[in-house]
């Protein structure tokens, strides 16, 4: 469920329209570009367009992997924030954008339309994406070690008094507590129905809040839920004394951040593209993302700026050998 949202037709249109008008303007390092042999914001021939979805994360993702190609002397840009999944989707297919940072699960179910079910089993559910975006003209990179999932929250105190650990334990308290999540979560079946069928789980009631956002934290925080849906990158969490129940029964789908490209991009640069990305994936865990997620949502630092610094420290940015 993390990082999905439905846009009707129109503003898919919509969307797709501005997509074309931004990938054919100009702009300079305000408009998000990282530094590289392209210069900034200029979409020239064989330019790799990475775009984002419209949430900070995204964001911070777009401008590593960016980032990292850069370094190695591939002409490379941003465009930022461009929507939802099915706006972004849409123009990585057209060739409006070349590369997006995906989580795996998500993707499996967009792009099979729901036919194929991701898993909480890692390499399957990267496997059957690679399948499923193969048959498209895209290619996946490594997966990351870093997942962005659902997560089960509760405050400290509540697990204290409930002796919670594990989302069974759960069970127990379920019934004197209000869940908190997105409006969608009653229908979604990582969310309340998976919760009642998988764990057994009734709650007293359910709170339509936001997706993972600061409406489900305050909430929880000030006792008005006794659980909620957050994701596992969410920096509130730790910074918060929240408590992310372990999902012992595997619900929720694995959600490993994972670059896709169209095929004609690999093919056009070669092995030493993917090799740049999987560099990436390969450094980033859970942990790292969450770290630098925090400097971006917490401490208000540039995402930019902040992919470039860890880049440089894991030896991957300008200025490293």
């Amino acid at each position: 469920m993390p990082r999905r949202s439905v846009t009707g037709a129109a503003g898919l249109v919509v969307g797709l329209v501005l997509a074309v008008a931004c990938a054919a303007c100009t702009s300079g390092p305000a408009g998000g570009s990282p530094p590289g042999p392209a210069s900034a914001g200029e979409a020239g021939p064989g330019v790799i367009t990475v775009g984002s979805f419209d949430f900070p994360e995204s964001v911070l993702l777009a401008y590593l992997y960016a980032g990292a190609l850069s370094a190695r002397g591939y002409p490379v840009r941003v465009l930022p924030d461009l929507g939802s999944r099915e706006l972004v989707e849409p123009a990585l297919m057209t060739g409006l954008v070349q590369l997006v940072p995906e989580y795996t699960g998500s993707a499996l179910g967009f792009v099979s339309l729901g036919r194929a079910h991701a898993t909480a089993d890692v390499t399957a559910t990267a496997a059957a994406l690679a399948n499923a975006m193969a048959a498209r003209g895209i290619v996946t990179a490594r997966s990351a070690e870093a997942q962005d999932a659902n997560a089960i929250v509760v405050t400290r105190a509540t697990a204290s008094r409930y002796r919670l650990r594990t989302i069974s334990d759960l069970a127990r308290a379920a019934p004197g507590l209000v869940f908190g999540g997105p409006p969608e979560c009653p229908e979604r079946p990582d969310c309340l129905p998976g919760l009642r069928r998988t764990y057994g789980l009734r709650f007293r009631a359910f709170a339509a809040l936001d997706a993972g956002g600061p409406l489900t934290r305050q909430a929880l925080e000030a006792g008005d839920i006794g659980a909620a849906l957050l994701f596992t990158t969410d920096p509130a969490i730790r910074a918060g004394h929240l408590v992310e129940l372990t999902d012992n029964r595997d619900l929720q789908p694995a959600e490993n951040v994972i670059p896709v490209l169209r095929r004609a991009t690999a093919d056009r640069y070669g092995p030493g593209l993917l090799a740049a990305l999987d560099a990436v994936s390969a450094r980033l865990s859970t942990a790292a993302l969450t770290a630098l997620n925090a400097q971006v949502q917490m401490n208000g630092r540039d995402p930019h700026a902040v992919a470039g610094s860890w880049l440089r420290d894991q030896g991957l940015g300008r200025g490293t050998s």
